[in-house]
């Protein structure tokens, strides 16, 4: 067998490999958030179209959740919204344009939400 090929299926072991890491633990989702209870955070609810294609989609940012309880709050507003969505870098991404929707539902679970941008 040639040098530098591999035979199929086997493993290189490349995958578990680290070219260099100075700070933060091995898995960069395994921060250290405190989960603020709602009365304590403001978060701000924005409505973009930018690099989605044209596409539209309510941001809210501002959460100082985990990363499981940022999911499971994801998961109810998209349900409340009746659309798709995801969460991530700490922000929650819901398709379409539910800003007033989005900040009353905040609010009712405890959040200071604000509307931001135009």
């Amino acid at each position: 067998m040639a040098k530098g090929k591999s035979k199929p299926g086997a493993k290189s072991g490349a995958g578990d490999r680290h070219a260099y890491r100075e700070f933060g633990p091995a898995d960069p989702m395994a921060r250290a958030v405190p989960d603020r209870p709602p009365n304590q955070q403001t978060v701000r609810v924005q409505v973009s179209r930018k690099g989605r294609g044209g596409k539209t989609v309510t941001i809210v940012n501002g959460f100082q959740h985990s990363p499981d309880a940022l999911t499971a709050l994801a998961k109810q507003l998209k349900a409340q919204c009746g659309t798709g969505g995801t969460a991530k870098d700490d922000a929650i991404e819901i398709q379409g344009d539910h800003a007033q929707k989005l900040v009353d539902l905040l609010v009712a679970k405890g959040y200071q939400a604000k509307r931001s941008g135009g």
